[in-house]
């Protein structure tokens, strides 16, 4: 790495890591949405297979978060890092050809392995490498990625598919394959260190308010397009503009939550942007336009700001150790974003009833924010 990435005033490593999670998760996770039912419409796979792949994907990703470190420490971080870009690449490649349920089955599995590596170190490295007050920034850059990686594929999806579902798959191959290329050069270099024999007994309350954050948040990232057209009414094309919303909300949450978490402190910032997903899912509830609009954005905002604000809490409880309570924390929201998932998946096949799966996720929203005020204690780790 140049010697102007390894500066600890340069952000370059935080670009680094936007172009992985942007990758990982922005393209390795949610492309998905908008190309399971052009799957579904050209009989690559049935509704009920395409629902399994995407689940898939999850199982993928709490592999890859929970290996990460390992990796990264038998490895190295930089390489661990090539390793997740390589899989997502390979992955959205292979989906390329049209050979059945259990080909999808596999290589979504292997991207989303592909994005927990990501997920689990690009962050916590990218903070080793810069200074202290400025780890909400470089945290909310990391993060942002994601948020990008909405955007673009809720607009590029609907222009390529006309194309062919090959074209799609492979326009998201290339796309990962530059990101990588460019992003290469600024990986950052920082040691894993080795998983401490005792996890700060308070990054527990982060860990249980960020897992059950990430329930409450299945209504938005499942079912809110459906909401507003099938539930409300309104056309497809508002549901599809209420994603993109949700991906620019996504954008602005990560860059605001990384700089307020360097002013305000990480644990102030945890509970607003917790309300503010309190206010995203009662928002949906209404019905109105504006409403659902400003529910969209929040969602946004909240669900992925709160992880640029999650990180920066994990090294102000842990310092040093900020990444293994990071893996922790991130495999506590994906394990409950999939029960929750499955169970609101059942309450919606047995009710009908969006209003039911939002009143869930509003109840589990409300239940994080009043979980995060368990613990009062700020002070920071030794960095």
């Amino acid at each position: 790495m140049s010697e102007r990435a390894d500066h600890p005033d340069s952000l370059r490593p935080a670009f680094a890591g936007a172009a992985a999670t942007f990758s990982g998760i922005g393209l390795g996770r949610f492309a998905y949405v908008p190309l399971f039912p052009a799957m579904v419409s050209a009989g690559w796979v049935t509704g009920a297979e395409g629902a399994l792949i995407g689940a898939s994907n999850l199982a993928g990703y709490l592999v890859g978060v929970l290996g990460g470190p390992s990796v990264a420490r038998r490895i190295g971080t930089a390489a661990a890092l090539d390793c997740g870009m390589l899989l997502g690449m390979v992955g959205f490649g292979a989906c390329a050809f049209d050979l059945g349920a259990a080909w999808f089955l596999l290589w979504r599995f292997v991207s989303g392995v592909g994005g927990g590596l990501l997920m689990a170190l690009a962050g916590p490295a990218v903070q080793g490498t810069v200074r202290a007050a400025r780890r909400g920034v470089a945290g909310g850059i990391v993060v942002s990625g994601i948020g990008f990686g909405i955007v673009v594929a809720s607009a590029a999806i609907p222009a390529l598919v006309p194309l062919g579902l090959s074209v799609a798959w492979a326009a998201l191959a290339a796309i990962v394959g530059l990101l990588w290329l460019l992003a290469r050069p600024s990986w950052p270099r920082t040691p894993i260190p080795p998983t401490p024999a005792a996890i700060p007994a308070r990054s527990l309350v982060l860990q249980t308010a960020y897992g059950i954050s990430g329930g409450g948040l299945v209504p938005h990232m499942v079912y809110f397009a459906d909401l507003a057209v099938r539930g409300y009414g309104f056309a497809p094309s508002f549901g599809s503009l209420l994603w993109l919303i949700f991906g620019t909300g996504a954008l602005a949450g990560t860059l605001l939550g990384g700089r307020l978490a360097d002013r305000l402190g990480a644990l102030t910032s945890f509970r607003l942007w917790l309300a503010f997903q309190v206010v995203a899912l009662a928002a949906a509830l209404s019905g109105n336009t504006v409403l659902l609009l400003l529910s969209g954005f929040a969602g946004g905002f909240s669900a992925l700001g709160l992880a640029a604000i999650a990180l920066a809490r994990a090294r102000e409880l842990a310092g040093p150790a900020a990444g293994a309570v990071w893996v922790k924390t991130t495999a506590a929201f994906g394990i409950a974003q999939a029960v929750a998932g499955l169970a609101l998946a059942a309450l919606f096949a047995q009710t009908g009833s969006h209003t039911a799966v939002f009143l869930t996720g509003l109840a589990l929203s409300v239940a994080a924010l009043l979980v995060s005020f368990l613990n009062a204690d700020r002070a920071a780790a030794p960095a």
